[in-house]
């Protein structure tokens, strides 16, 4: 879905690109030799107004994605401002490479409509990434050499900066089933979570069953805390299941 939602902007987008080059797609003839807005005819050019264009994007994408939060709204994913932020650089990028040309506006609608990924995306950040390597392709496609290696490198490096901010950990839902004597467990069982620097909340407990929410350091190798678990176990039988959680789908 956040797939489908993502080429449909970006067409519309194109579209709209299309419609404002149809009257710059032939000049007059009084207009021959004069320098058109919006088209590159040089490498100069294209460094220039990838240098100026894109980190402006960027910015201005920023503005809107970090906006203040008024009182009561939902609150905002960290994936969710990254997509914000990549997507202003990307509809940059996009009108550098369309200009004034209708063909390649048209060009690069029929391109993203080609994009058909049925695999389930779950950060939308992955989708909007997608784009960007279809834009830097179409930049180098139509001769845009330069302003595909300078938006290639800032891409990276704007990833690389608003990646640094994500939460380094990692949500599962714990399920313990460890004999009738769990609940005599369970304190020194969360002992081993605190020790381990491990956040736990628990969800459903039964006289064989604990079942919790729990968010470790991305680090952390689970197999330790089992192993720590099934030591508290007289005859070393029981079944401990780590099922990871993706936070924007974690259970409520």
């Amino acid at each position: 879905m956040m797939m489908r939602t993502l080429v449909l902007t970006f067409s519309l987008l194109l579209l709209t690109a299309a419609l404002g080059a149809q009257d710059l797609a032939q000049p007059p003839p009084a207009a021959a030799g004069v320098d058109v807005p919006g088209v590159m005819d040089n490498l100069q050019e294209e460094v220039l107004a990838s240098l100026i264009r894109l980190p402006l994007a960027a910015l201005l994408g920023a503005l809107l994605a970090l906006r203040p939060q008024r009182h009561g709204t939902p609150p905002r994913t960290p994936a969710v401002v990254q997509t914000q932020v990549i997507l202003a650089i990307v509809g940059a990028l996009i009108m550098l490479v369309v200009g004034s040309s209708l063909a390649r506006a048209f060009g690069i609608v029929g391109a993203a409509n080609l994009i058909r990924y049925r695999s389930k995306i779950d950060d939308p950040k992955d989708a909007v990434v997608m784009l960007c390597a279809l834009s830097v392709g179409l930049a180098a496609g139509v001769g845009l050499y330069g302003l595909a290696t300078i938006a290639t490198v800032f891409l990276v490096a704007v990833l690389w900066v608003i990646e640094g901010f994500e939460p380094q950990t990692r949500l599962f839902e714990l399920t313990l089933k460890i004999g009738e004597n769990i609940q005599e467990l369970r304190p020194r069982i969360e002992q081993i979570l605190r020790r381990r620097k491990v956040e736990y909340e628990l969800r459903t407990s039964a006289d064989d069953e604990l079942t919790y929410m729990v968010t470790t350091p991305r680090k952390l190798q689970t197999d330790r805390i089992s192993n720590a678990i099934m030591e508290l176990i007289p005859d070393g039988k029981g079944t401990i299941e780590w099922d990871e959680k993706s936070k924007g789908k974690a259970l409520k």
